[in-house]
């Protein structure tokens, strides 16, 4: 049997008793995290010793009765405890796919998290996994000095520019949040974003006021005239450090200065006792494009991402992609009858 979590007394209290989550997997940044249109739901399942938690945004679908599923922003998926690696997901599978068609929930479309344990043992047979491409990870068990090896030269040298010509500050104001708003939105325009990766200041003090995982907001200062330029926003949560998002000034990209921004918080973070520094991939997981390259010029330590499908009600879903009069461009998108709304 499935049971929905919505309060966050009980959906904080039943995270905590997972061997392992994410910042990703708390109330706070599902609704820190969710539009007016989505409801942040956890799903729990329990058989005998085992729990499982299922972390959602629920979707209604204009002009049908009909809802769907996704992740938040970031890197999600099942968390779960007593689960070994020879578990029979056979009951769970039933009882999450009963709880979805009866809730009217014919889709679900999922990040993982790729340094959840068993997610895949859990979701084995339910649905679809995709491989997308590789996470950069930082090993932050490993001494400081050999973390500094694996850097490339040629990121030795930029951070080494950078910390000469920069200070490190903490945003841990509203007005030094605000500024870094301001730098993250200009770095937004530059790249031609989509719209829902435009995230203003009240979304950073959400975060940064969340009492479920910590966030720090690292801000690079031009030394020689004390101007902010860039920012890192952070996330910790049990042994995993996530970096989420960053921007630098148009005017100042020449001193590099996110790279010291993300060799500072490796510092911090080894000093603070964490495994894990996750600095993500490229635009779409892509492992060729600028960004991967910049991620993997921190480590060679590569973890694999990969997303969740599901369809739970095969009819409706054709139906509705019929509806939506989906192009073969677009076969590639999940759910395909979003496809539209997505690319719009």
């Amino acid at each position: 049997m499935i049971k929905t979590i919505t309060e966050k007394d009980e959906w904080d209290s039943l995270i905590a008793e997972f061997s392992e989550y994410d910042s990703y997997h708390t109330y706070d940044y599902h609704h820190i995290s969710s539009s007016k249109d989505e409801t942040p739901v956890l799903l729990i399942y329990t058989e005998d010793n085992i729990v499982i938690g299922v972390p959602l945004l629920v979707r209604s679908i204009k002009g049908t009765p009909y809802k769907d599923a996704t992740s938040v922003y970031g890197y999600c998926g099942p968390i779960s405890k007593g689960i070994t690696r020879t578990f029979d997901n056979t009951q769970f599978v039933e009882a999450l796919k009963a709880h979805l068609f009866n809730n009217n929930i014919i889709s679900i479309f999922a990040r993982l998290n790729p340094y959840i344990s068993k997610q895949k043992v859990i979701l084995d047979g339910l649905g679809e996994i995709s491989p997308l491409g590789k996470v950069v990870n930082i090993n932050l068990t490993l001494d400081h000095i050999t973390q500094r090896q694996k850097y490339h030269r040629r990121l030795k040298n930029h951070a080494n520019k950078s910390r000469r010509n920069c200070g490190i500050i903490k945003a841990d104001n509203e007005e030094l949040i605000e500024q870094f708003a301001s730098i993250y939105k200009e770095n937004m325009i530059r790249v031609n974003a989509k719209k829902m990766y435009f995230f203003n200041k009240e979304y950073f003090l959400k975060l940064v006021n969340s009492e479920s995982f910590k966030t720090e907001i690292l801000l690079a200062t031009e030394k020689e005239t004390n101007t902010i330029i860039s920012g890192a926003v952070f996330l910790k949560s049990d042994n995993i450090v996530q970096y989420h998002l960053s921007g630098t000034k148009n005017d100042f990209l020449h001193l590099m200065p996110t790279k010291l921004l993300i060799d500072e918080m490796r510092v911090k973070s080894t000093i603070d006792g964490l495994k894990a520094f996750n600095l993500g991939g490229g635009v779409g997981a892509n492992e060729n494009d600028t960004l991967f390259r910049f991620k993997s010029s921190f480590s060679d330590d590569y973890h694999q991402f990969s997303v969740w499908k599901l369809i739970i009600n095969q009819k409706v879903y054709n139906e509705l992609c019929m509806r939506n009069a989906i192009k073969n461009s677009d076969l590639k998108f999940f759910p395909l009858y979003r496809s539209k709304e997505y690319n719009s």
